[in-house]
């Protein structure tokens, strides 16, 4: 005879040998392997430094996609489409690291430029970009799950070197504001579900649409809170 389902005490039965899953049981999200994640955020933070150095020494003034497009247009390629163009390149092979399917594979690679590009973006105030990714990067931590120790590494290099950011000692320049982003855009990407992905994904080509054209602007740090948090730790200017 077949194998048959055995009664439980209340009367529900058991499945047999060959029965499928429970009703309601829900397949958890595979963790990618240590060996990926690690060779994905060193691809993703080095190709970012390489890139943003390359564009700090050879002195590209573009940093949105339009002002780089438009020199193209003019036959000019500019330090910073060839960046954009290497940063978008890397940021899908490590997309591909961390991800199985093509889906999660596009997003994770939006994530990571994305990312890349918004923490450079910031960097135009002493201090700003490390601390924004501290208050992006920090929550990602203290959640733990399989981006928790990616994370880590872009929070404790911006902690580190924020005081002397602050200071106006050192910068981070579009090489140490890239590096980071994509570290914490890899962290992300490896510990998000489609989800979650989808929407930092979204949020990333919000920001930079708004920069694109021209909503995100210098005013919006002069709301009150945004200053005050954006001043805080920078010396006060020597008074006559």
């Amino acid at each position: 005879m077949g194998a048959q389902s055995r009664p439980r005490p209340g009367g529900h039965p058991l499945p047999g040998p060959g029965g499928g899953r429970r009703r309601g049981h829900r397949r958890r999200r595979r963790t990618p392997a240590a060996a990926p994640v690690r060779a994905a955020t060193a691809l993703a933070a080095v190709a970012a430094a390489a890139g943003g150095g390359y564009d700090d020494l050879a002195g590209g003034g573009e940093r949105t996609l339009r002002a780089r497009l438009g020199a193209l247009r003019r036959g000019r390629v500019t330090p910073g489409a060839v960046t954009a163009a290497g940063l978008g390149a890397v940021a899908l092979a490590a997309g591909c690291l961390v991800r199985r399917r093509p889906l999660d594979r596009l997003l994770a690679a939006t994530v990571i430029a994305g990312t890349a590009g918004a923490v450079d973006l910031l960097d135009v105030r002493p201090g700003r970009a490390a601390k924004a990714v501290l208050a992006a990067g920090v929550p990602t931590v203290l959640r733990g799950g399989p981006g928790a120790a990616v994370a880590a590494a872009p929070v404790g290099a911006a902690a580190a070197l924020l005081p002397d950011d602050l200071g106006e000692r050192t910068t981070l320049g579009r090489c140490g504001a890239q590096a980071l982003g994509a570290a914490l855009g890899t962290a992300w990407a490896t510990g998000s579900g489609r989800t979650g992905l989808a929407l930092r994904a979204a949020a990333l080509v919000a920001f930079h649409a708004a920069a694109e054209r021209g909503v995100y602007r210098e005013q919006w740090w002069s709301w009150p809170p945004l200053r005050r948090l954006d001043q805080a730790g920078r010396p006060r200017p020597a008074e006559d």
